[in-house]
């Protein structure tokens, strides 16, 4: 009698596939453990701290053309930002200065705005610093919208950053803005403009206190303006037996 013998492969694919999905199960499972614990550390972490040069000198002076703000800060860039100057990437410096007038019975009103924006950058050929300032109280959308007014070379880098971490009689606000018998304040403000930069180097910059640079102020404006004493009157002397002509 034949006897016919049949063989069946038992299928591993089933076993398999149940060790594929335990495994995304687990790494699943682990990645959702990783993002909740870098959300919670994201949550309890505070903002991060902005490093402020410091104020070595402010002055408010109002006069009967203008009203003026001087400002005097120390170092205004970290050692990253001098490495990415070396390296050939241009920074932005800004100061920006508001004048507003008090209001009880409504917001304060803004009487007046100017933008001073520095554009910093190595030239490695001739191994000099250059800085270019746009035109006060320009803004635009971005680096190219700039229009720039003077434009100065340096031969080191400790030199041009006393340039830009100051401001001399910068006149803010014309005399016939300010009301008289009214309260004023000037609320002034310098940083490093990271939006101004490429867009590759804005990438994560924002979180970095390195790259977060900012200082700012508040001052009462004098309420009237201050008047320089008349010139003395000068005696000329007449010697006997001159005729004066």
């Amino acid at each position: 009698m034949d006897t016919t013998v049949s063989f069946t492969h038992a299928s591993t694919r089933p076993g398999l596939e149940g060790a594929v999905r335990r495994a995304a199960t687990r790494l699943s499972l682990r990645w959702v453990r990783a993002l909740v614990w870098v959300l919670a550390l994201a949550c309890l972490a505070g903002p991060v701290m902005a490093r402020e040069p410091e104020i070595q000198f402010v002055s408010l002076q109002r006069n009967a053309e203008a009203l003026t703000l001087s400002v005097r800060l120390g170092s205004v860039a970290t050692a990253a930002v001098e490495d990415a100057l070396l390296k050939g990437v241009p920074m932005y410096f800004v100061w920006q200065a508001d004048v507003y007038r008090d209001r009880w019975y409504w917001t304060d009103k803004r009487v007046s705005s100017m933008v001073r924006t520095f554009r910093l950058a190595y030239q490695p050929l001739t191994r000099r610093w250059r800085l270019s300032q746009a035109h006060d109280g320009v803004t635009g959308s971005g680096a190219a919208a700039l229009q720039y007014a003077l434009h100065q070379n340096f031969e080191s880098l400790d030199e041009v950053l006393a340039v830009v971490g100051r401001v001399s009689g910068w006149a803010i606000a014309d005399a016939a803005r300010l009301d008289d018998g009214a309260q004023h304040r000037v609320e002034w403000r310098f940083s490093l403009d990271l939006s101004l930069l490429p867009r590759p180097f804005q990438i994560g910059m924002a979180n970095q206190s390195d790259w977060n640079i900012e200082v700012d102020g508040r001052l009462n404006v004098p309420h009237q303006a201050k008047v320089d004493p008349p010139p003395p009157d000068i005696a000329v002397e007449v010697k006997p037996g001159e005729a004066a002509r």
